[in-house]
């Protein structure tokens, strides 16, 4: 049955990841893959509180598997961070390629990090 709670969440994650990208991306006239850092680090926050629920017994395992593994796992993708971020160097923008790496591992960890401190705020 736990594949159930990941295939529902990945149902939802996947085109949330989509519309994200493409909502957040069409207000920006910019080269940097503005949609795909705010879908990852936005899944990084929700990861992180969710973990932060789980562990303080405020959120269940079949919630876990549901938003973390299933929503949080289609709405990140590494691979298509690490394919914009190839792509715009390859295309000479390095400077936009190094921010995007360094940023998105930055934002992501701190997004993670925030979530679990707000659960702990909220549930411990």
């Amino acid at each position: 049955m736990t594949w159930l709670y990941v295939l529902c969440g990945a149902a939802v994650g996947a085109p949330l990841r989509y519309l994200t990208d493409r909502a957040v991306q069409s207000r920006h006239d910019s080269v940097f893959p503005w949609g795909t850092f705010t879908a990852n680090v936005t899944g990084c926050l929700i990861l992180g509180l969710l973990t932060g629920a789980t562990t303080a017994g405020a959120a269940s395992s079949q919630l876990y598997l549901f938003l973390g593994t299933g929503l949080c796992g289609a709405l990140t993708t590494y691979s298509t961070f690490s394919y914009e971020t190839l792509r715009l160097a390859e295309s000479g923008a390095r400077l936009f390629a190094a921010l995007n790496a360094i940023a998105s591992v930055v934002a992501g960890l701190g997004a993670a990090f925030a979530g679990v401190a707000l659960a702990e705020a909220l549930w411990m």
